[in-house]
């Protein structure tokens, strides 16, 4: 970004809740059905039907509002929200507006520099999902597909507290991340079940009046937040600059010019003429509800970090990239359980070569094809000196190939590692005897060397010998 100017940034997520029927009907939301065939009477707005409000989408946002240190209002009240659009056939959407389920939550993210940052949640409020316009392959006309009219979402609402793409980028991980632990969520962003709109203004660096905003709706990938954030911060600083001003108003993401473009003037709260569902009565919280919800949360991202810390001696950014994820942080303690090598060393692999074969294969975890158990016999057979960690990889892509256990492809391959002394030194005695030049500039003060010299009786016995005692009987040798 320019000098002399910062941007205010706020999100509103769209986190579609992972209910198997619908926010105010019986209608199924399973996705990928053909179009039109699970929406009902009440999803399409029809004349005397009336809405039936979800029990389990309260119990999801009461979850949703404790992970955050949010309070959970004792009362809240659905109200209308007037618009008009082809996916919208009630003519207004169902949502919640001046007493919202959620309000006043935090979370904390990194900043740039790497220091705890708070980012502010105002509010997380229950709606219904719209309908979706469909364009492609219909000629000159649109379609309406209202599968998804009625699905429940929860909209979380930022504080404008984040001050740049990447910062926007990281809040939202942290959302995506706590929604699926909780399981609320599955988070699928493809699908749509994940979503923000993005207000962004830049203002003078040291000036307190906010400027004026735009929002960027529907961006649906990591990616795309990061990229459109930054194209809109320099499109306002360069109309700025340029002696123009920033019209408030909706804008769309186009990835493939990766630029934004104008969609709507931006409306204001009143221009949606909310009030009051009198269909719906006002949804009533018990304390002692709230408190036996409390008492069903999972262990949460924040606190599995710092127990993988304080209770493995895991180092900070491993334990973090470990629990971004509730089934690879679950994945790893299995792990660690079932075997007798350091935790570190079964982090460093689930991180490395495990994670690595998964994104190769475009696998999840929960698809791995080496299970928990089978890491931690490979990882046995490290930590006592069966094998080598070098040939460690070879038998664990054997172990990817579906060729077995650890112990079945070692002992198939004939991998176990020489921990006889006389044989490393029968192989020690051949190397020194055919390299005396370097055993002599050794013996003049390169002490370098010694990593020539394991080279070569690692390569002469295939991997093979046990680095440690390698090293340690070639300097004995070297240095008598």
């Amino acid at each position: 970004m320019k000098a002399g100017w910062e941007t205010v940034i706020g999100l509103e997520i769209h986190s579609q809740l992972a209910t198997r029927s619908k926010i105010f009907s019986g209608a199924s939301t399973a996705y990928g059905a053909e179009p039109n065939t699970q929406a009902c009477l009440v999803d399409l707005g029809y004349p005397g039907v009336l809405p039936v409000l979800n029990e389990e989408v309260v119990h999801m946002a009461t979850m949703f509002g404790l992970a955050v240190d949010a309070t959970v209002a004792p009362r809240s009240v659905f109200a209308r929200k007037n618009y008009f659009y082809p996916d919208l056939p009630k003519g207004y959407q169902i949502s919640q507006f001046e007493l919202p389920i959620v309000e006043h939550g935090e979370l904390y993210i990194n900043d740039a520099d790497g220091r705890k940052k708070r980012i502010g949640i105002t509010r997380a409020h229950l709606e219904e999902d719209a309908g979706k316009s469909i364009h492609e392959g219909l000629d000159q006309n649109s379609g309406i597909d209202l599968n998804r009219a009625g699905t429940p979402l929860l909209e979380i609402v930022s504080e404008p507290d984040l001050s740049s793409a990447k910062e926007a980028v990281a809040y939202m991980r942290k959302i995506h991340t706590i929604v699926r632990y909780l399981g609320i969520s599955d988070g699928n962003m493809q699908e749509g079940s994940f979503r923000c709109d993005a207000n962004v203004s830049v203002r003078p660096v040291g000036q307190k009046e906010l400027g004026t905003r735009t929002e960027i709706k529907n961006l649906n990938s990591f990616r795309f937040v990061e990229r459109a954030i930054n194209f809109e911060i320099e499109r306002q600083i360069e109309r700025l600059e340029d002696g123009g001003e920033v019209v408030q108003e909706t804008r769309l993401y186009d990835s493939d010019k990766d630029e934004t473009r104008p969609m709507r003037s931006k409306e204001e709260a009143n221009d949606y003429r909310y009030f009051p569902d009198p269909d719906l009565l006002p949804v009533e919280i018990s304390a002692e509800y709230i408190e036996s919800v409390r008492q069903q949360l999972p262990e949460l991202p924040a606190a599995k970090q710092q127990r993988f810390v304080d209770e493995y001696g895991l180092k900070l950014d491993d334990a973090d990239l470990l629990t971004g994820s509730r089934t690879l942080a679950d994945f790893f303690e299995t792990a660690a359980a079932a075997t007798g090598a350091k935790k570190q060393l079964v982090a460093n692999w689930v991180i490395g070569d495990l994670s690595g074969a998964l994104n190769r294969d475009g696998l999840d975890i929960a698809d791995s094809k080496v299970s928990a158990t089978e890491l931690a016999g490979l990882l046995t057979r490290i930590h006592d000196n069966t094998i080598s960690g070098k040939i460690a990889k070879q038998v664990f892509e054997a172990m990817w190939d579906g060729e077995g256990t650890a112990d079945a492809v070692i002992e198939a391959k004939g991998l176990k590692q020489i921990t006889d002394s006389s044989a490393i030194e029968a192989v020690v005695d051949e190397v020194i005897a055919a390299n005396p030049g370097q055993v002599a500039e050794y013996k003049a003060g390169k002490d370098k060397l010694i990593g020539f010299f394991v080279g070569q009786v690692m390569q002469a016995t295939k991997g093979q010998a046990n680095p440690g005692q390698v090293n340690q009987i070639l300097k004995d040798k070297l240095g008598s």
